[in-house]
């Protein structure tokens, strides 16, 4: 089964191709010139014939003719011819005269003719073989990419069951304390909601409006459980519902402000969010009310540094980035193009 599994590799198929050229020329000079004789000839003319293709692919075309020296080119291809085709003679005569003849026969210019055309035949043949190298080589790597593609998306399969698993369990939880509890059961509802995000949405491309809306209402009602008063909460959602955009792209904000604007001994935690759709651009503002506890409330960390990034490789310079204290409230806007 492992042999059948098996494929050659593009050098072990030219090892392959020139051993059974060898045969082929040795059992064709074997009927009329005996075993030493026809596997004297059969090494020299598949010596020549590896000579020459090799030659040119390898070293005359990429040298001179890709490089646009195509006279240099033709010149040396002469050469090569002319040379490759007199040494080839040359020693196809020697050895026949030397070792194997009785009667010797002389070397006419006809034979030189000869060995050359038929070295210019075998010079042609170098672009087929050229050709067919890079078609078993590109052939390979598209088989190659589709096995780690195959692999890929099996592997995608396999990391979707247990996260699919526990979307379960945490279903089954919901149940059971919608009875006792109907609150706490809500956030569980939410916090699947938020991992169900994670694993479907957030790897693709583009995600609805309404689906990143939901995300941020999901995660803001689950940090609000950590604050001991109610929050202030105001969001405007001025906007198609089911506009495209890239998924993650809003969290940043609403995220920095329970990690720096939010004190939670405080019941005078201020959050305005807005989003608003005008003139072929989306906007998004964040406002948060500045605690003596946390500081300036501006973030520290890498979150808005990487979103400025990752916006410069989705919009170019194509969007509008900034924060800033404004009195007591820090403000963050953002202003992004849709398609």
């Amino acid at each position: 089964m492992k042999f059948l599994k098996w494929q050659a590799s593009i050098e072990q198929l030219q090892w392959l191709i020139w051993t059974a050229v060898l045969f082929i020329v040795f059992f064709t000079y074997l009927p009329e010139d005996g075993f030493y004789q026809a596997g004297t000839f059969a090494i020299i003319n598949v010596a020549f014939y590896v000579l020459l293709i090799y030659g040119n692919i390898n070293f005359l075309f990429p040298r001179f003719y890709q490089e646009g020296k195509k006279v240099q080119y033709l010149i040396y291809v002469v050469i090569f011819l002319v040379g490759g085709g007199m040494l080839r003679g040359y020693l196809i005569m020697y050895m026949d005269i030397h070792f194997f003849a009785q009667k010797p026969t002389p070397m006419t210019i006809q034979m030189f003719i000869y060995f050359i055309v038929a070295g210019f035949l075998t010079f042609l043949l170098s672009f087929v073989f050229r050709i067919a190298i890079a078609y078993f080589a590109l052939k390979q790597q598209s088989e190659k990419i589709l096995a780690q593609k195959s692999q890929a998306e099996l592997n995608l399969l396999k990391s979707q069951v247990q996260p699919h698993f526990l979307f379960n369990t945490l279903n089954n939880i919901y149940y059971e304390a919608y009875r006792e509890a109907p609150r706490t059961a809500k956030l569980i509802e939410r916090l699947s909601d938020i991992m169900r995000y994670f694993v479907d949405e957030s790897p693709k491309e583009e995600v609805s409006v309404a689906t990143e809306v939901q995300f941020l209402e999901n995660y803001i009602a689950l940090e609000k459980i950590r604050i001991r008063h109610e929050i202030q909460l105001n969001f405007i959602k001025d906007c198609n519902a089911e506009l495209r955009i890239p998924p993650m792209l809003l969290m940043t904000f609403v995220e920095n402000i329970f990690k720096h604007g939010i004190d939670k001994s405080s019941s005078e935690n201020e959050i305005h969010i807005s989003l608003i759709q005008k003139d072929g651009y989306l906007f998004f503002e964040t406002r948060n009310r500045i605690h003596d506890k946390t500081g300036t409330g501006e973030p520290n960390g890498f979150g808005i540094e990487n979103l400025r990034k990752r916006l410069t490789l989705l919009y170019g310079s194509n969007f509008e980035l900034a924060i800033n204290n404004q009195g007591n409230y820090f403000n963050a806007f953002l202003k992004v193009p849709l398609a």
